[in-house]
């Protein structure tokens, strides 16, 4: 099996510090205990590796004594606990173990970022050092493999996303049977287990709905008209999609125009492969009527994992007025604006008239396969 080399290998470690805590959290089967034990293999001292599975570590940890994590931690240099959600109140023991051994180095990392930001975050405000990993991106395959090679793979990548195991998997069955074993065993697991859902299909059911909704306004109502649930109980379950890296929300831009839409959101998938398995449709570029969707969501996921990576810090919008005048993504980014629209195939297109009006200093540039790595790199 290839190795994919992450974006991380190559930051010296920078991130793994004294007294500090590094989180690295991200979708289930990406690569997060692969990585953080190849970055800790090199790390001189004496190590304890651990994960929250583990009856006895998590029974240590969830009740945290001092005494406790004296005697049993206090003889490493460096403690990584993997699928560190699993334990309750983590945040105080890693609290106390920052506290009490300054020249210690943590590093946790897991596949739910609801459960580690509430179980973490508060208790090592100012000692943790927080990273996403993604499927792997365009912005990696081209440092590893050269432009070329992403360009060849980029019909694969539309329809079977970047999923480590997805590119190492040669035959189309494999890749095909690969998804449709993470959709049904991976992708709801943090939300059942960790979350009182009702209707676990109802899940499955969102996703389908949103799966022919991409580049789109979502109603929060219609949705949960069509699923027979209340429009609560659908706005919760899309909060849970996108803290378990399934959906990524994208809301309106507007400064105040009354022709702009503000108020709904769009939402895009995390990995084109996955959202091809929930609506079982792996058919050839060519032959799709959804082409349009799947560029858009590719470009948007990976334009965020380039940003993410290369610390380009933007908020994200889309841009639509009431009389269908759009724009795919708004980044703002120092105070100026950047308008993309997504096209597969290459175009001549014009920044709409409304939005050359309001904001004429803005820039304006569509993406198409002919300039999207140079927007990706």
């Amino acid at each position: 099996m290839n190795w994919y080399e992450r974006y991380l290998e190559n930051q010296n470690n920078s991130f793994l510090k004294r007294g500090k805590v590094f989180v690295l959290y991200g979708p289930r089967r990406v690569g997060k205990t692969e990585l953080l034990k190849k970055l800790i293999a090199g790390f001189e001292g004496k190590k304890y590796s651990g994960t929250g599975n583990n009856l006895e570590l998590r029974e240590i940890l969830s009740s945290p004594k001092l005494n406790s994590i004296i005697t049993y931690f206090g003889k490493y240099d460096l403690v990584f606990i993997d699928e560190v959600q699993r334990i309750p109140k983590i945040g105080y023991a890693l609290k106390l173990l920052t506290d009490h051994f300054p020249e210690m180095t943590i590093v946790a990392s897991g596949s739910s970022s609801f459960e580690l930001s509430n179980k973490i975050g508060e208790p090592l405000t100012g000692r943790n050092t927080t990273c996403i990993l993604y499927p792997i991106s365009i912005f990696e395959l081209y440092t590893q493999l050269g432009g070329m090679k992403v360009a060849e793979q980029l019909e694969n990548l539309l329809l079977f996303g970047s999923y480590p195991e997805i590119l190492n998997a040669e035959v189309i069955e494999d890749k095909i049977e690969y998804l449709i074993a993470l959709r049904d065993s991976y992708l709801f697991k943090d939300i059942l287990e960790l979350e009182n859902i009702r209707n676990p299909s109802k899940l499955t059911d969102l996703l389908k709905l949103l799966a022919f909704q991409i580049g789109h306004e979502v109603s929060l109502s219609e949705l949960g008209n069509n699923l027979g649930i209340a429009k609560q109980s659908v706005e919760r379950y899309l909060d849970l999609l996108e803290k378990t890296f399934i959906l990524k929300r994208v809301g309106g831009f507007s400064r105040n125009l009354r022709k702009e839409i503000v108020k709904s959101s769009r939402y895009y998938f995390w990995d084109n492969g996955i959202r091809n398995a929930l609506i079982n449709n792996f058919n050839p570029i060519n032959q799709r009527n959804d082409r349009g969707m799947l560029w858009e969501n590719f470009l948007f996921m990976e334009r965020l994992k380039t940003k993410h990576y290369k610390r380009i810090f933007s908020n994200d919008y889309f841009w639509r007025t009431y009389d269908k005048q759009e724009i795919d993504l708004v980044e703002e980014r120092d105070g100026n604006l950047f308008g993309y629209e997504f096209k597969y195939s290459p175009r001549k297109i014009k920044a709409p008239l409304a939005w050359q009006k309001a904001y004429p200093e803005s820039g304006f540039q569509v993406i198409s396969k002919e300039n999207f790595l140079e927007f990706l790199i």
